[in-house]
């Protein structure tokens, strides 16, 4: 399956677009994340395209626009995926595609993923790339200031 069309370089245009994306409130809840405001997301951005253990991409819809992103990055040495899809562009298969594609450029493995229990959406595109839940746990988010139910899910 070719992917090329799918992912692409992040352009300086492209977070105004991802920006938006992380501040629609429903797909926030969805996520279990707390957005950013706009000095606190730039700066955020800014870091991560800053660093050299983060492969970053920007998802295109089908006719070209900016539909999300995907990334790969570590925290404490562990490899992890991740992604954010604007809401307009949920059920269409972009995600899956665009995590499949940006697969396709890491040969590292295994990879990790931590999502939402909730987010049943995000579990699904990651068990149709191959990844298996391998751990469940609580863990505190200062953002949210709550407690997230979380699944640990692994490609080998």
């Amino acid at each position: 399956m070719a992917h090329a069309r799918v992912i692409r370089p992040v352009e300086r245009g492209d977070l105004a677009v991802f920006y938006r994306h992380q501040a629609d409130p429903e797909a926030a809840r969805m996520a279990v994340f707390r957005s950013r405001d706009e000095p606190a997301f730039t700066a955020h951005w800014e870091r991560v395209l800053q660093r050299a253990d983060t492969t970053v991409r920007t998802v295109l819809a089908d006719d070209g626009a900016v539909a999300g992103n995907v990334l790969a990055f570590e925290i404490d040495g562990t490899p992890l995926v991740g992604y954010w899809i604007g809401r307009e562009y949920w059920g269409r298969g972009l995600a899956t595609r665009a995590l499949l594609a940006l697969l396709d450029e890491l040969p590292r493995r295994p990879l990790y993923a931590h999502v939402a229990r909730s987010n049943a959406g995000s579990i699904r595109v990651l068990e149709k790339c191959g990844f298996e839940v391998v751990d469940e746990r609580s863990v505190f988010d200062e953002a949210l200031g709550t407690a997230v139910d979380e699944l640990v899910l692994r490609l080998s």
